[in-house]
């Protein structure tokens, strides 16, 4: 069987931590972002875990 191809778009969105576990960024953090008062825009600079219901999904994706 030929191997699998990653998926460009999902390996830039995407990090894979240590245990395996999927991490991703906040939207809404590409413009207009002026007029967001600094409380709102420090939340954007974490990262999140990927829900369990769409990590099947992205790990096809990132072989």
């Amino acid at each position: 069987m030929p191997k699998l191809k990653t998926h460009k778009g999902a390996k830039k969105r995407f990090k894979v931590t240590g245990s395996g576990k999927l991490m991703r960024m906040k939207g809404m953090r590409s413009h207009l972002r002026r007029k967001k008062p600094k409380k709102v825009k420090r939340l954007y600079t974490g990262r999140l875990l990927v829900s369990e219901a769409d990590v099947p999904r992205i790990k096809k994706l990132l072989p």
